[in-house]
Formats: structure tokens, sequence, C-alpha cells
């Protein structure tokens, strides 16, 4: 997110103003410090004039998600409640 904003010669103040948000809260998530909602990735992603799949990308294998061998997927949530069914 700072690269991209950089790149674009704004300030934080300016992409928090763009995204309807908090200047607070946008450099929080821009540190990394913070976790945000989908639908703030999307404005802030509209803000910055980027998909949001590019402020996503380097998420995966990071510290900031849960330690798993693969992704829990939406055929194991199904698989694991049928089994708590049975």
């Amino acid at each position: 997110m700072r690269e991209a904003r950089v790149a674009l010669g704004l300030s934080q103040e300016d992409i928090a103003n763009l995204a309807d948000m908090h200047v607070t809260n946008y450099g929080r998530i821009e540190r990394g410090e913070a976790n945000s909602e989908l639908h703030t990735i999307v404005r802030i992603a509209t803000a910055l004039d980027t998909d949001p799949g590019e402020l996503m990308a380097g998420l995966y294998g990071s510290e900031m998600l849960p330690g798993r061998s693969r992704a829990y997927s939406v055929a194991d949530f199904i698989a694991a409640q049928r089994a708590q069914e049975s």
C-alpha cells in the first residue's frame, strides 16, 4: 500500500480522505498494525487506483495468516459440518 501511495505522490491523509476513513486507521493498516474488512480494502484500493487483489497478494504464506499446510477450503468446512451432524 505504501509503495502504491508514494508512487502516486499522495500522503496517508490524502488516501484516507479518498477512502472515506480516518487517517489514523489508514496508517495502522498501511504499517500492518491492523487488519481491515474487505470493504475497507476495496475502498483503499479504489483510492490507490489499484486492484484489491494486488493489496492482498503478499499475504499468502505471511505471518499474518494462521499456520496451515494448506488453505482450509469450503469442501473442508462442509465435510467437517457433515461429520459433526453424524
